[in-house]
């Protein structure tokens, strides 16, 4: 559904320019190896570069059309990806394929809802303390709402960043965010940074995912962990049918109404049937170095959450 629109997007291989520096082969990447693009067997370089193109495309009708295509069933998906996380005051996140900020908004509200609660607690335990102590306590915690946390969006595409920033100054959200342009393939950042990675409908739309999972472990810190929101493989035979129908005769007939693309729409049904299911996705995670590796299917495997930790 729409939200797989979400982009974990490898880099486009563009002639020339500051983009090439950016979007041209990352470490050990040729541009000669065969994959694939939805159903279409195309050449690594062109895998890269048609996913860039459709995001480029969508980045403007890109929320509404995760509303419409998943009746908005995507938010509860993120909801519960974020109280998995269960971030504390403090926590340093780097939401890769972050798009238009979704994980990052939710991150804040958690954290800030949470350093709220610690400072209630607080109080009640200082009640022998006067009202100006008190006062003077509160307002000192209230000058640092998120603790010191912070969340990084980095993402590949610049239209989605640009979305994204759009949307956060209009929501309200500036304190403890950036935006970075990157790749989930050769991240821009030290090693040992973070103390979460996350990737929502990101991953199955980079065309190298064994090196994403590699980053992903290089820049977290040791006790870190990742957590891969993303469509799947459905586990009960008629609701994968009706799936099915669904997604290829309602999907691209909404892009085209909604956000005039039906191709793009098309590559998001046909991405979602090519990516690995369950096990194979977690063998990979699990080849990359993380420890605990298990995941959590939702709505019967239409999506699932991977977890691992970097121990």
């Amino acid at each position: 559904m729409a939200a797989g629109l979400c982009p974990g997007r490898a880099l486009l291989s563009r002639r020339g320019g500051a983009l090439w520096a950016l979007l041209g082969p990352a470490r050990g990447l040729a541009a000669g190896p065969e994959t694939h693009f939805g159903f279409q067997n195309v050449s690594e370089a062109e895998r890269r570069e048609k996913i860039y193109q459709v995001f480029e495309n969508v980045a403007e009708k890109y929320d509404v059309m995760n509303d419409s295509m998943s009746l908005g069933i995507h938010r509860v998906w993120k909801d519960i990806l974020v109280h998995k996380m269960n971030p504390s005051p403090g926590t340093l996140l780097v939401d890769v394929a972050g798009g238009t900020g979704d994980i990052a908004f939710r991150f804040l509200n958690y954290v800030r809802s949470v350093r709220e609660r610690q400072l209630q607690q607080k109080l009640r335990h200082q009640q022998n303390l006067s009202w100006q102590e008190i006062s003077k306590s509160y307002q000192e915690e209230k000058s640092n709402p998120l603790g010191d946390s912070q969340v990084v969006v980095c993402d590949i595409n610049r239209e989605m960043l640009k979305a994204g920033k759009q949307k956060a100054q209009h929501l309200g959200y500036s304190e403890g965010l950036s935006w970075v342009l990157g790749n989930a393939e050769e991240l821009p950042f030290d090693d040992d940074k973070f103390d979460v990675y996350t990737i929502a409908f990101g991953i199955r739309n980079v065309t190298r995912i064994d090196l994403a999972l590699q980053e992903a472990y290089r820049v977290l810190k040791p006790g870190g962990r990742f957590l891969c929101l993303e469509f799947s493989h459905v586990s009960n035979p008629l609701l994968s049918r009706l799936y099915d129908l669904y997604s290829f005769q309602v999907i691209p007939v909404l892009g085209e109404v909604i956000a005039g693309d039906w191709k793009s729409y098309q590559y998001l049904v046909e991405s979602i049937r090519r990516f690995p299911p369950q096990e194979e996705l977690k063998a990979m995670v699990e080849d990359a170095g993380f420890l605990r590796v298990d995941y959590q299917n939702l709505n019967s495997g239409i999506v699932a959450i991977h977890s691992g930790f970097k121990l």
